[in-house]
């Protein structure tokens, strides 16, 4: 068959199955080639040697290549180049049947093992809830990945998944490369990109990915916030591990090696646009590319979003999640000149949480430091303000993996606390910082927390009026932050046992000072100055003085019992260890003054107005101390007199 015989047996295949003529086009129930019956098979490869033989034989020339569809309906061409056309059509019929109707359903759960895959950060399993500082497991195994690697580099993390059969995946290559060899690779791209874009907008829509603008993103409340920050930190692995990765890989599959760079596309991820020529991945950034951007701009409204200290942690939870994630998204769309934007997109992103944790770490000391005394907190009990900065720090030191990488300088305290027009700024600047070597900054900022805590608390204490339960707030206080940072390795690590003994040290003081100031002037009730007489014709003890001196230790005791009884120490061990440091003190001093004393005032008038105690009922009586509740109107006694 001599080659004009060849052309015209290539046009009469194409043209039966022209899709251009009104007739076809009317046809609701058009038989299509590519439906995957073995019968239609084989019309499906005449087709398609038809085509080859029409390029082959009549080439199209550059001024025929456009919309198939349009040149086809308003040319008057005849011949071979109107059969292109109508092959051309065809075949952009044929693709869009086969893309959308072969599609294979995505198991959304098949890809909930990426969502929690790889934990967050590889020397914490915890994330904290600001609500209430409580700590939240976070951690979840690895998946492996599975299903067919193409030639692109793929990391192990991520799982490529089928979209469509193998059968189908080579009729559609098929048809792309006679498409993109005759000119019309742009249409083929646009037809891959209007079908699969859909799907993947739904395919993010059942991993729970919200369309949210920026400004519905900042005026959602913290708490629902912290909930959708959990659901798209799992959601963005599954998305970009499975929907995004298995959408590249098709169209690899598809288009690679096509030539397809007779159009432009613009990126528009990046702050100025650009265009880049097409590639085969041209189809992917235009089918994903709307999506990606919705994905991120979640994260993106984070990071610009207010600061303050109660984000911090799920901020730097999305941190961690965006760097875990950035060699996938690398790897996906970095090689990809018509997707890298959105490679430097997220990476941008993961830099203004960057900055943001930082920030709010700042605004977390100034806010320490800001807390004003109000009034002070009945019974000297422990601060709320420092239950909520320990419960803070120790969960700073469970983010040290992280934190030690973001936070690369020192704590200023003159420059900052000057700029802030603070009024405790003169006594803060004059605060010493510890520096022992190979501090790192994190350990210093977390000790300089603590340090403007301390300063914090003293102002509380002063409040107070009665000295000794300023002494007994101020020890409850550093007790409890001496315990905190023992009960946490990491924090203990961080803080250094130096700083950890000046602590226990002021803890010491605290205690020592409350009972100096509480006890002392009872236990002078019980020394034997003053109650000596001499010279004349008598010598010896003063009844008066003596019983005067009952009197005075009876209602200096029973204050104390009355008043130190609503006190409050919070933590049993301290609690009991208090209780037996004053029965140490004052049972024996009491047991020895009676002994000495005692007859005197037996021997005389009404001896149980004045001995109205015994050594064993001052004991009972000290264990109604620092309970926090008001005692009974009459101290438990033993015994009388």
């Amino acid at each position: 068959m001599d080659g004009s015989a060849e052309l015209e047996a290539a046009e009469r295949v194409v043209m039966r199955w022209d899709s251009t003529s009104a007739s076809a086009s009317a046809a609701a129930d058009e038989p299509m080639l590519f439906d995957g019956a073995s019968g239609d098979r084989i019309e499906a490869e005449r087709f398609l040697r038809a085509v080859d033989d029409l390029r082959r034989l009549a080439p199209p020339s550059p001024a025929a290549v456009g919309s198939p569809r349009c040149l086809s309906s308003g040319s008057s061409a005849g011949g071979a180049s109107s059969a292109v056309q109508v092959a051309m059509a065809r075949l952009e019929d044929e693709f869009r049947h086969v893309l959308s109707s072969r599609a294979l359903d995505l198991e959304i759960e098949a890809l909930a093992d990426l969502g929690g895959s790889l934990s967050i950060s590889s020397d914490r399993s915890n994330s904290a809830s600001s609500a209430d500082l409580q700590v939240v497991d976070e951690d979840d195994s690895v998946s492996s990945s599975v299903g067919r690697r193409s030639s692109y580099r793929s990391l192990p993390s991520i799982r490529e998944i089928d979209l469509l059969p193998d059968d189908a995946v080579a009729d559609l290559r098929a048809i792309a490369s006679r498409m993109a060899a005759a000119g019309y690779g742009r249409e083929c791209a646009q037809v891959y990109a209007s079908v699969r874009k859909p799907a993947v907008d739904a395919s993010l829509r059942r991993l729970g990915v919200e369309r949210l603008s920026i400004g519905d993103v900042q005026r959602l409340e913290w708490k629902a916030l912290e909930a959708k920050i959990r659901r798209w930190i799992r959601a963005a692995r599954a998305a970009v591990r499975g929907v995004f990765a298995s959408e590249r890989r098709l169209c690899f599959l598809i288009f690679h090696d096509l030539p397809i760079s007779n159009i432009t596309i613009t990126a528009t991820a990046t702050a100025t646009a650009a265009t880049a020529p097409a590639t085969h991945d041209t189809p992917f950034a235009e089918a994903i590319k709307g999506a990606a951007l919705q994905l991120f701009g979640f994260a993106e409204a984070i990071s610009i979003g207010r600061r303050s200290p109660e984000k911090l942690f799920k901020i730097i939870d999305l941190h961690d999640a965006l760097s875990d994630l950035l060699p996938d998204v690398s790897d996906i769309f970095a090689a990809s000149k018509v997707a890298e934007s959105i490679y430097v997109q997220a990476a941008e992103i993961r830099s203004r949480l960057a900055d943001a944790v930082r920030g709010i770490l700042s605004e977390f000391e100034n806010a320490v430091l800001r807390d004003p005394p109000k009034t002070a907190v009945p019974g000297g009990t422990i601060h709320p303000l420092t239950r909520y900065v320990m419960n803070y720090s120790s969960l700073i030191s469970d983010y040290k993996a992280t934190l030690s990488e973001l936070i690369v300088s020192r704590p200023s305290a003159s420059a900052r606390l000057a700029a802030e027009g603070n009024e405790l700024a003169p006594s803060l600047a004059e605060l010493e910082l510890p520096e022992p070597e190979n501090q790192s900054p994190l350990a210093a900022h977390i000790i300089w927390i603590i340090v403007v805590l301390e300063h914090n608390l003293e102002g509380k204490a002063s409040l107070y009026k009665d000295t000794a339960l300023s002494h007994l707030f101020l020890m409850n206080n550093v007790y409890y932050i001496v315990h905190k940072v023992k009960d946490s390795p990491d924090l203990w690590s961080l803080i250094g046992d130096d700083y950890l003994k000046r602590l226990t040290g002021k803890f010491t003081m605290a205690a020592t000072n409350y009972q100096r100031s509480a006890w002392l002037k009872i236990l002078n009730c019980l020394r034997d100055e003053g109650l000596h007489v001499s010279g004349g014709f008598s010598s010896g003890i003063s009844k008066s003085a003596l019983r005067e001196r009952f009197r005075s230790f009876n209602a200096a005791f029973e204050e104390a019992h009355r008043v130190q009884s609503g006190w409050c120490v919070p933590d049993t061990q301290l609690r009991e260890e208090l209780r037996i440091s004053i029965s140490e003190k004052l049972v024996p001093a009491y047991r020895s003054f009676l002994g000495r004393f005692r007859h005197h005032i037996e021997n005389g008038k009404h001896p149980e107005l004045y001995i109205k105690y015994s050594a064993e009922d001052l004991e009972i009586a000290v264990n109604d101390f620092f309970e926090g509740v008001p005692p009974s109107p009459h101290i438990r006694r033993r015994s009388h007199g």
